[in-house]
C-alpha cells in the first residue's frame, strides 16, 4: 500500500452543520481510489451516485449481498439489468457436495405477538448454507456474466476449510473467471463453523490472521473480509484482516439467533422434521446493531490506518435510501442488500437510488464522497458527554436573562436593560 498525504479543514454543508474535511487517496496496482473525504458542494447539480472503491467503478453504492439474490447466472443477470452497482455471488467452495441444505430454511419475525401473521416483517432468520451448486457451474456462470457485462462489478464470495492449498486453488480458479474482487466469508454463523469455516475463522483472530495471509499472498484482485458480529469487539478481527493485507472490510454478516418457538407445537422455528438449529438473523431489526458495528470499524480504520487505501461495505437491514445514507454517514463506501431483495425484489435498487438522491439534494451534496463519514466525529465516550453537558449548562447559566438585582442597573444601558425584562 502506498502511504499518502492528507489534509484537514472545516467545511459547512447546506444544512448548516459543520463537517471536518478529510481527504485520502491510495493506489493498488496502479489504480487509485478516493477514501475518507467529507466535503459539501455549493453548486446545486444533480446528485452523482457513482463510486470508485479499491479501483472498482460502480454506477451507485448499492451492492447485492452474498446469498440467494446472487445464487446463479439468471438472478445475477437480473440484478445487473435492474441497475445494482455490483453483485456479490453466493459463497462458493471447492467441494459443493459437502453442502446440503434443508427446507424450510427461513423464519420471519413480525411486529406483534408470537406467531403474528399480519404485522410488519422486522426480522428474518436463515439456516441456509453456502452454494450447493457444483463449483465448476458457478465458475462458468461467473465467466459468462463478465463476458456479457464487462464493465459491471462482479465479486466472488469464497469460503474454504482450514487448508492452505485449498484456499490457493479456490482463489486461482475464481480469479480465472475474470471476477473483479473477492469477498472472504469469515462470518457465516451456522453449519459451516462445524467444519472450521465461516465464523469459526472470523471469531479466532489467530486463525484469521493465518488464513488472511494465505489469501492475500495469492489474490491479485481486491479482497474484502466479511466480519461476523458474533464477537465481543468487532474491531479486533477487522484490524487483523487489514493488517494481513485485505483491502476492505464488509460488516456485518447475520447475528446468531433463535427466531422463536411455535406455542402450539412447542417446536422451534424454522422447523425441519420437528427440529431446528440456531441461524443467522437479518432484516430491519439488526439495522441499529449493524450501524454500531460499522461505526466502530470506521473509527478504528480512521484512527489507526489513516490515509491508507482501505474500504468499508455496510450491511444490515437496508430497505430504504435513508438506511443506506446512515451507513455512508458512518464511513461506508458501499451498502449491501440481501434480505431486502428477498423481500422486495431486484427493482428495490431504483427506490434506493431515488431516496438517496433525495437525501443528497436536501443537504446539497453532489456526490457520495461529499458526506461519507460525516457523522463519525460526533461519536465520543460517555465521560466526554457528561463533560460537554456540564460545560453547556455552565455557559447557559452565564448568559443573563434580565437583571438579577437592583445593583445591576447601569445608566448607559438603561433602555436595553428594561427591555430585557419585558415579556411581550
Amino acid at each position: 500500500m502506498a502511504s499518502l498525504s492528507s489534509s484537514s479543514q472545516v467545511i459547512r454543508g447546506n444544512s448548516g452543520v459543520e463537517f471536518p474535511q478529510l481527504r485520502r487517496s491510495g493506489f493498488r496496482n496502479g489504480i487509485s481510489r478516493v477514501g475518507f473525504k467529507i466535503v459539501a458542494s455549493e453548486t446545486k447539480t444533480e446528485p452523482d451516485l457513482s463510486v470508485t472503491v479499491n479501483g472498482l467503478k460502480m454506477p451507485n453504492p448499492f451492492v447485492i449481498g452474498s446469498g440467494p439474490p446472487g445464487t446463479n447466472y439468471t438472478v445475477m443477470k437480473r440484478a445487473f439489468d435492474e441497475g445494482w452497482g455490483a453483485v456479490i455471488a453466493k459463497t462458493v467452495s471447492l467441494d459443493a457436495t459437502k453442502v446440503i441444505n434443508v427446507t424450510p430454511r427461513y423464519a420471519r419475525l413480525r411486529a406483534g405477538g408470537n406467531g403474528s401473521a399480519k404485522g410488519l416483517i422486522i426480522g428474518w432468520e436463515n439456516i441456509e448454507l453456502i452454494s450447493d451448486r457444483p463449483f465448476e457451474t458457478m465458475l462458468a456462470e461467473f465467466k459468462q456474466l463478465k463476458k456479457e457485462y464487462p464493465d459491471r462489478i462482479l465479486i466472488a464470495s469464497i469460503m474454504e476449510e482450514y487448508n492452505k492449498s485449498a484456499w490457493e486453488e479456490l482463489i486461482e480458479r475464481v480469479e480465472e473467471t475474470g471476477v473483479d474482487a473477492i469477498e472472504v466469508n469469515f462470518s457465516c454463523p451456522h453449519g459451516m463453523p462445524e467444519r472450521k469455516m465461516g465464523a469459526a475463522v472470523g471469531q479466532d483472530c489467530v486463525l484469521l490472521e493465518e488464513v488472511s495471509e494465505w489469501i492475500n499472498a495469492k489474490a491479485t484482485v481486491p479482497v474484502w473480509a466479511k466480519m461476523t458480529p458474533n464477537v465481543t469487539d468487532i474491531t479486533q478481527p477487522a484490524r487483523v484482516a487489514l493488517k494481513s493485507g485485505s483491502e476492505g472490510i464488509a460488516a456485518i454478516n447475520t447475528i446468531m439467533s433463535v427466531m422463536g418457538i411455535n406455542l402450539d407445537t412447542l417446536r422451534p422455528e424454522p422447523c425441519v422434521e420437528g427440529y431446528s438449529t440456531p441461524g443467522g438473523y437479518s432484516s430491519k431489526a439488526v439495522h441499529p446493531i449493524a450501524l454500531g458495528k460499522v461505526m466502530q470499524i470506521a473509527k478504528m480504520m480512521k484512527e489507526e490506518f489513516g490515509d491508507k487505501d482501505y474500504s468499508l461495505s455496510g450491511i444490515g437491514g437496508v430497505e430504504t435510501g435513508s438506511d443506506a445514507a446512515e451507513f455512508i454517514l458512518l464511513g461506508a463506501n458501499t451498502v449491501q442488500v440481501c434480505t431486502g431483495v428477498m423481500m422486495h425484489g431486484y427493482g428495490l435498487v431504483k427506490q434506493l437510488c431515488a431516496e438517496l438522491k433525495d437525501f443528497m439534494r436536501k443537504h446539497n451534496f453532489s456526490s457520495v464522497e461529499d458526506f461519507r463519514g460525516a457523522s463519525i466525529p460526533y461519536f465520543t465516550t460517555h465521560t466526554d458527554l457528561v463533560r460537554r453537558q456540564k460545560e453547556a449548562i455552565r455557559q447557559r447559566k452565564a448568559i443573563k436573562k434580565g437583571l438579577q438585582s437592583d445593583k445591576d442597573w447601569t445608566g448607559d444601558g438603561f433602555v436595553k436593560e428594561t427591555e430585557s425584562m419585558v415579556s411581550n
